[in-house]
């Protein structure tokens, strides 16, 4: 399989887009300027043709009846001269045949309108005369003496020899000055983009030089503001590392702590079993190391749930769930707990309860409440597990007739590994601290009171309502 290939940098991707943008620009002003040179080049040799027959027209006269013409010789000579092409001309009388000049110069054709640039009356048209193109202006110059009026046409027509030399040079003028301009421009562009993404080496550098464990924030003060958000990005994404790197080290140094005890007791108590030569002690000893292992295995699951509860709470999915559903199931699961322990598990709830928030979560939720329940209550106790009515925001509630906390310690009692003192029943101290961490997930509220009569605890956890799951703290 061949390697693929990588994608191209920023930079040149700015400026292969840059580049032939401003080749094409660079290529519509030349068009441009051109077109507009080459107007004004012939404008002024039209001006300067119409100045000829205009010269022509001036020695123009009716002379007992008949046009005559005495033609300046010198001002056509000069015209030649000075624009390097030849220059013909002819006059016709008042019945249009010729008077002077070239007598084959093809007449003015039909429909050619008169020029509005001028207010003599020209007309320019272009044409073919010895077989060169040629550009003629037709000059209509009224004669007249004390019998007789008229119009007396002049024509002078001119070889397009000097404007193409002049056209070619106007061209290559152009095209010169768009490549030196084509040239700076890409210059200046390079440049620029080299310039504006010189911030973006910087930061290149600053993280090379960082050691593989330094996750404090980039500096964003000399980043421009386009890349301040990027860089923003990155340092919101370093955060949450950062966060989920600590909850490691810290599931790691609970992990450590609070298994090393349990581990020391149950080597303990296999030391002690190993030398035991009475039965009945022995049978004593291997029932202490199986409550053992049970509440080591009960720790190791408690720490794995607040793991992974921490881990939800960081990365939260919300959907749509069914409180009630997730309560039942709960009950249903720890159910075989209760009837080992003789207690009256009930659980009053028979209809959905709505629900927005984190499916895994919520279950874990529950199920805490239900177990810290059941570890807490004493044999043939009872538990009730509530749900909010119908229309009412979601809401929960396990009471229990155990031990209870007083109201002082109410506050203590979610701390992670705090366990009353007047407790006699096992446990880590971690159920109510998921517990707890959750709701702050949700946006929920949790209350502590007593139970019915006074005795034992109940624990009520309300959601908001269904309009505000997004605003939830995490």
């Amino acid at each position: 399989m061949s390697a693929r290939r990588p994608a191209p940098g920023l930079k040149s991707r700015l400026l292969g887009w840059l580049l032939p943008a401003l080749a094409l620009l660079v290529a519509v002003n030349t068009i441009a300027t051109y077109r507009t040179a080459l107007s004004a080049v012939n404008t002024a040799y039209d001006r300067s043709l119409l100045a000829v027959a205009r010269a022509v027209a001036d020695r123009v006269e009716l002379r007992d009846g008949r046009v005559v013409v005495e033609v300046p010789y010198v001002a056509l000579d000069f015209f030649e001269s000075d624009l390097r092409g030849r220059v013909y001309y002819r006059v016709g009388g008042l019945d249009g045949r010729s008077v002077s000049g070239y007598d084959d110069l093809p007449p003015l054709p039909a429909g050619v309108p008169r020029s509005e640039d001028y207010f003599a009356l020209a007309r320019f048209y272009d044409d073919h005369y010895r077989g060169e193109p040629v550009r003629v202006v037709a000059l209509h110059q009224p004669v007249f003496d004390d019998q007789t009026r008229g119009m007396a046409l002049v024509q002078v027509a001119e070889t397009l020899v000097s404007r193409e030399v002049l056209t070619r040079r106007l061209m290559v003028d152009t095209v010169a000055r768009q490549l030196l301009l084509v040239a700076l421009a890409l210059l200046v562009t390079v440049v620029v983009v080299h310039t504006a993404f010189r911030p973006l080496g910087r930061l290149r550098e600053e993280l090379d030089a960082r050691a593989a464990g330094d996750l404090s924030p980039i500096e964003t003060r000399d980043v421009p503001r386009e890349v301040g958000a990027l860089v923003a990005g990155m340092n919101d994404y370093v955060a949450r590392l950062r966060g989920t790197l600590d909850r490691q080290e810290r599931f790691i140094a609970d992990a450590s702590h609070q298994l090393r005890t349990p581990l020391a007791v149950l080597r303990a108590q296999t030391g002690l079993a190993a030398r035991e030569d009475d039965p009945a002690r022995l049978r004593e000893t291997l029932s202490a190391m199986d409550r053992s292992v049970g509440d080591t295995i009960h720790l190791a699951n408690q720490l794995l749930t607040r793991a992974r509860a921490q881990h939800g709470i960081a990365n939260p999915s919300f959907g749509d769930l069914d409180l009630a559903q997730v309560a039942r199931e709960a009950c249903l699961e720890l159910g075989g707990e209760a009837v080992a322990k003789r207690i009256d598990l009930a659980f009053e709830g028979e209809h959905p309860v709505p629900l927005r928030g984190d499916p895994t979560l919520v279950r874990e939720l529950v199920k805490n409440l239900v177990d810290n329940a059941i570890r807490y209550t004493p044999e043939g106790g009872r538990i009730a597990v509530r749900l909010s009515g119908p229309g009412e925001p979601a809401a929960i509630e396990v009471e229990d007739s155990g031990e209870g906390v007083a109201e002082a310690d109410r506050e203590r009692v979610f701390e992670p590994f705090h366990r009353l003192a007047s407790s006699k029943q096992p446990g880590v101290g971690l159920g109510l601290s998921i517990v707890r961490d959750i709701a702050r997930a949700h946006g929920a509220r949790i209350d502590l009171g007593d139970g019915a009569g006074g005795i034992g605890l109940k624990v009520r956890v309300r959601f908001p309502p269904p309009a505000s799951p997004a605003s939830a703290p995490r």
